[in-house]
């Protein structure tokens, strides 16, 4: 009887565990798909490993897909929003918009989109922030980077204001593209991320 009780109280433990562990969604682009890089190396693999080492049970998925815009994580997050049912999904979404000059509005409406989307299927939501090169012009780079601090206040939700910081702008932390951070680079994109990605967990 003692060896039943025993195993009961094991697997419900089990249960109890599995139960608190949730699912974190990153819907992003090359920066977190690791292009160009090892994918061992790249700031979500960092994530996974540094979860493990705190003790989060977490499972992570990575939905980033190299070349992406935010209308097509937008047309994609359904779908993964149905089949991963996270408790938590990380926008990295916007950097291609701003290279191809496509308009902020457009940009904004669709991540408003898939923050919605992502609030209404009960996951939280964390905003990572982007900047473009000053060449692309101070108004479209002010009108771009505005885009995530006004959805971030009216959303209500918790924003990475540059996920970049430290790295852009840095020719040692990027690959000889000038586009993509090197794998030096990845422990200082997870930094960046970490300490308003915490409390989320």
């Amino acid at each position: 009887m003692r060896v039943w009780f025993l195993s009961a109280g094991l697997a419900l433990m089990c249960m109890a565990q599995n139960a608190a562990a949730g699912t974190v969604l990153i819907v992003g682009d090359s920066i977190s798909a690791g292009f160009g890089l090892d994918t061992r190396l790249g700031w979500v693999s960092l994530l996974e490993q540094r979860l493990k080492r705190e003790g989060f049970d977490d499972k992570v998925v990575n939905a980033s897909i190299s070349g992406d815009t935010s209308a097509g994580g937008l047309a994609r997050l359904p779908a993964l929003l149905a089949e991963h049912k996270p408790e938590l999904v990380i926008l990295e979404l916007g950097g291609n918009d701003g290279l191809r000059g496509l308009l902020p509005t457009q940009l904004q409406q669709n991540l408003a989109a898939m923050i919605d989307s992502s609030r209404a299927s009960g996951a939280k939501v964390l905003l990572l922030g982007m900047q473009l090169p000053p060449n692309y012009g101070v108004r479209y780079t002010e009108a771009f980077a505005n885009v995530y601090s006004t959805l971030a206040e009216e959303k209500k939700i918790p924003l990475v204001p540059f996920f970049l910081d430290g790295v852009g702008g840095h020719p040692d932390l990027m690959q000889a593209d000038g586009l993509h951070p090197a794998a030096g680079a990845q422990d200082k994109l997870l930094e960046n991320v970490w300490p308003t990605l915490k409390p989320l967990l």
